[in-house]
């Protein structure tokens, strides 16, 4: 028997519910806005600005610098605010070998930094926008830009998404989603549902596991998956705390009981049944699951959309295998697999690439025209008039960290559950492991460096 792991982070990809991404960046500016006496130029934007939102940004909280960096640290791209940076400027700062300082700290250990943040999904990549427009606002003043500018930004999240913030109608994001949540999350597919409920009866063990809190999530649930989502889980965990959720002793939080939303102060000092926690952490989990399934490594398929908070720390620390939500596929021509494209499935890319089009937007998942491909970017070193094609770290990450990258889980949906994919190695080509197909900026990559 094999345990089936869904993980659903913050409650917004894996269903196909879409997170209003001009929501967080408002419930951020606002709170700058209106507490920290920043510019109400921050709130006036127009379509066009979405591009800037790229997902793999690191934003250098030192200078103000945002960057895209190369499998091996090379700054392929970079702004300065949201100004782009010139090659001559990027040698000027990075050196002639363009190398990013912090590289080997966050590529070995994806820790969050003084120094630095890394923008890995949707539902903070607003910040790298809001944190371009700030050294822009600061830059007009005539201040200084270093690291300070962060506190506010942190601030900022922190009054719009502590643990409280939901019961409390803080802030202006969850007040916003709960006056109107068919405004800001979309329904996911008949065919996901029937998904895991074929799981659940083939006799799989499913788990949700998210960084939210309870009433968030279940806000989230019952509007994507329908009344009865409680149903289609064994075991529900709230307020994971990824990527902490994967800790190795000492760091290892307990696992606690809720009542009516409220963590119980005492930890539990061991997981003994299914049912619905909050915090805790994965080798307690793991000895549940063996119960479960009578197996005594019980393998675990998981799937997250964070390679800070889903792909390293579960298949480095809990040797899970793991499927990597890789919405940008869809934004470089992958459609899905013939088995998926039932006229329900077809219909909801549409829905959902629309959702952007009639707000005049950039899909977040579509390469943008300041930073390219996310997989793939061209590079030229210093004195070479040839430009290589170089792959990105984040692409890098995938091959690395991911069993297998699919768009969406309705592109799997309607597959057999004995399906056999292609997995990503090192002794294979970089392109497989992609399902349905890799994107096209890969292929391409491919094909010139064998013609």
């Amino acid at each position: 028997m094999k345990a089936k792991i869904n993980s659903e982070p913050r409650g917004k990809l894996y269903f196909n519910s879409q997170v209003d991404l001009s929501l967080i960046y408002d419930s951020f500016t606002r709170y700058l806005v209106e507490h920290r006496d920043y510019d109400k130029d921050l709130l006036a934007l127009t379509p066009a600005t979405w591009d800037f939102c790229f997902k793999g940004l690191v934003v250098d909280l030192e200078d103000g610098n945002l960057v895209k960096l190369a499998e091996d640290g090379t700054v392929l791209r970079a702004t300065h605010g949201t100004t782009n940076l010139s090659t001559e400027e990027i040698i000027k700062h990075y050196s002639p070998n363009r190398e990013w300082k912090h590289f080997n700290s966050l590529n070995t250990s994806f820790t969050r930094s003084t120094q630095y943040y890394f923008y890995d999904n949707y539902f903070d990549l607003p910040g790298a926008l809001l944190c371009g427009s700030v050294v822009d606002m600061l830059r007009k003043r005539g201040s200084e830009v270093n690291s300070d500018f962060w506190k506010d930004i942190v601030a900022a999240i922190d009054h719009n998404y502590n643990t409280s913030a939901f019961k409390e109608d803080a802030g202006w994001y969850f007040p916003s989603v709960k006056r109107d949540p068919g405004r800001y999350l979309q329904p996911c597919s008949d065919s996901v549902k029937a998904w895991l409920r074929s799981m659940k009866s083939a006799g799989k063990v499913l788990l949700l596991i998210t960084s939210s809190h309870s009433d968030y999530c279940r806000l989230i649930c019952d509007h994507i998956l329908g009344k009865d989502w409680e149903e289609l889980f064994d075991v529900i965990i709230t307020n994971a705390l990824k990527p902490g959720f994967f800790s190795l002793v000492p760091q290892q939080r307990p696992f606690k009981t809720l009542v009516n939303d409220v963590e119980e102060s005492e930890g539990l000092p061991s997981l003994d049944k299914p049912g619905w926690y909050s915090q805790g952490n994965w080798p307690h989990l793991h000895e549940l699951l063996k119960t479960m399934t009578g197996k005594p490594e019980p393998k675990v398929v998981y799937f997250g959309d964070s390679m800070r908070s889903d792909m390293f720390p579960a298949s480095t620390f809990g040797k899970w295998e793991t499927v990597m939500i890789v919405e940008e596929m869809e934004g470089e021509g992958v459609q899905w697999s013939d088995a998926a494209k039932t006229n329900e499935a077809h219909v909801e890319p549409q829905e959902k690439k629309g959702k952007f089009e009639d707000q005049g937007m950039k899909a977040p998942s579509a390469p943008s025209e300041q930073w390219g491909s996310y997989f793939v970017d061209a590079h030229k070193t210093d004195g070479d008039d040839e430009e290589s094609q170089k792959l990105t770290w984040c692409c890098h990450s995938i091959h690395k960290y991911s069993t297998m990258a699919i768009p969406s889980v309705e592109s799997i949906a309607d597959l057999p559950l004995d399906y056999k994919f292609p997995r990503f190695s090192p002794n294979k080509p970089c392109t497989t492991g992609y399902y349905p197909r890799p994107p096209d900026s890969l292929l391409r990559k491919c094909q010139s460096q064998l013609s």
